[in-house]
């Protein structure tokens, strides 16, 4: 088989940086597309491999999505201004309109290069958070289109790319499949460029998630620990690299054609259960677990529980690293990025 190509939008963003990554280690050649808009230019370990690509540019350019989706196998649709709870709220309109425009753009230059060239199908980048108005679980796939529409402007818009990809196969036979990652945690988040203050005690967020904003509030020292709301929420984090694998099965296996699949551990984790791991793996027996519980945000979903057996079925996916894997993994980098002003 020749080597197949594969465009992959968001190309130097977290999530992208993990699949770019998992392709490569595949024998794909990639070529990413990034514009750097929300932590400025950076540079990534694969950025000089001789199989990738860089193209510094917008992807609200319909042409250069269309010029540069000729050439290409498979087109992962991962570009989008997404962040933490707290960059959703400070940022709802930006991410309705921006992600709008990113996602009409992607698939005009897609259905064009599909039907000109020898594009297959588009793998797009969904999101757990369109089952925010879930009132049962674990959310299954096709729970979304009968609960409730999400009440957060991003969710609403991670929702709308799912119809995107369906209407483009509709009228355009345009093939897809949409991956649905949960809770994603890994290295590379650092503070946005377009931050603004938004204090948890005495500590700024890192208008990112969970996980690096607990982790550097411990390392700088606040006790006790401020956590958004009562810390009952349920969550499912899932490391960087399975989920990787996960949309690389996803783009690649033939039964996952118009087909969708939420990505994700099965193990659940409450939100001061994961305050309670990263405290005391940094300060040790150094006092007892001391926190207060801050005023949660208006779209802070309080349980998110995927259904994983479709992946595990069709795809052969398990996300199968723990919680202390990641940790040992996440916690040194974030303390390396605190040093260097990253975050």
């Amino acid at each position: 088989m020749n080597q197949q190509t594969v465009l992959v939008t968001g190309a130097s963003g977290f999530i992208g940086g993990y699949v770019v990554e998992e392709l490569l280690a595949r024998d794909y050649s990639v070529i990413g597309i990034d514009n750097y808009s929300k932590y400025g230019k950076i540079s990534k370990s694969y950025d000089e491999h001789p199989r990738y690509t860089l193209i510094e540019g917008d992807v609200r350019d319909v042409d250069l999505m269309t010029d540069t989706l000729l050439g290409c196998d498979h087109f992962i649709a991962g570009a989008a201004l997404i962040g933490g709870i707290s960059y959703f709220h400070t940022f709802a309109y930006d991410l309705l309109a921006s992600n709008e425009r990113i996602m009409a753009s992607s698939c005009d230059g897609a259905i064009a290069a599909h039907q000109k060239g020898r594009l297959q199908k588009v793998t797009y980048m969904s999101s757990s958070m369109v089952f925010e108005s879930a009132d049962s679980w674990p959310s299954y796939e096709g729970q979304e289109r009968v609960v409730p529409p999400p009440i957060s402007s991003y969710g609403f818009q991670k929702l709308a790319v799912e119809y995107y990809a369906r209407a483009a196969h509709m009228q355009y036979g345009l093939p897809y499949t949409i991956c649905r990652p949960f809770n994603c945690v890994g290295i590379g988040e650092m503070r946005a460029q377009s931050d603004v203050e938004v204090l948890s005690g005495n500590i700024k967020l890192a208008m990112s998630h969970v996980v690096p904003d607990l982790i550097q509030k411990v390392v700088k020292g606040q006790d006790p620990l401020h956590i958004l709301g009562e810390g009952t929420q349920i969550r499912h984090y899932t490391y960087g690299g399975d989920l990787a694998k996960g949309i690389v099965a996803a783009m690649e296996h033939p039964a996952a054609l118009n087909e969708d699949f939420n990505l994700s551990t099965a193990e659940s984790t409450t939100v001061l259960e994961l305050a309670e791991n990263i405290w005391h793996r940094l300060r040790g027996d150094d006092g007892p677990f001391r926190y207060v519980s801050d005023d949660a945000f208006e779209h802070d979903v309080q349980k998110r529980v995927p259904s994983v057996e479709k992946a595990k079925q069709i795809l052969g996916f398990e996300a199968t690293t723990t919680l202390d894997e990641m940790l040992d993994v996440v916690v040194p980098w974030v303390m390396d990025a605190i040093d260097k002003g990253l975050i």
